[in-house]
């Protein structure tokens, strides 16, 4: 799959088959999620992997029990790595960069499942405090986003985009 159709033909899936991924799939799509551009290359974002049932349970209840998360058989949560940030760039790069920095990765990380073949969906509606704790996840970070990954078991139709005229400006605003 080249990159294009993988853009195109990505979309947000919320309903999984029960088949399991395997982890060589999840190290690659890894793998690709932290090849995206980072400030300063400090690549201050971190992923916390995670397959336990009961843990995507309360997940998905941080998630103001969005349930479709607990039935993916992986659900990776990305999250910002302030102090990485910090440490070169000051609050700037903890309060923007480190944001950006996941963020990055969290598209490219849901580009590679679409060229794997599996389905992804990006969650950033969640209780922070929860799922900090259900993660224990350090004051030094922050989850930034939810990523269910799965095999699809179901075919979205493509959204509506804005066109092209009307978010581009050339030369100003």
């Amino acid at each position: 799959m080249d990159l294009r159709e993988a853009i195109s033909s990505r979309r947000s899936i919320r309903s999984f088959s029960g088949e399991q991924v395997d982890r060589p799939t999840i190290d690659r799509v890894l793998q690709d999620a932290n090849r995206a551009p980072s400030a300063g290359n400090l690549q201050a974002r971190d992923f916390i992997v995670v397959t336990e049932a009961g843990v995507k349970k309360k997940i998905a209840e941080a998630a103001l029990n969005q349930d479709f998360i607990a039935e993916a058989p992986v659900v990776v949560v990305v999250c910002a790595n302030k102090e990485r940030s910090r440490a070169k760039y000051r609050r700037r790069g903890a309060n923007l960069y480190s944001i950006l920095d996941a963020a990055l990765a969290a598209q490219n990380l849901m580009l590679s499942c679409t060229n794997e073949g599996l389905g992804s969906c990006y969650v950033g509606a969640f209780n922070e405090k929860n799922v900090r704790k259900i993660l224990a996840i350090p004051k030094t970070a922050v989850p930034v986003g939810i990523i269910p990954i799965g095999h699809p078991d179901e075919n979205p139709i493509p959204t509506d985009r804005l066109p092209i005229e009307r978010i581009v400006h050339r030369e100003e605003w």
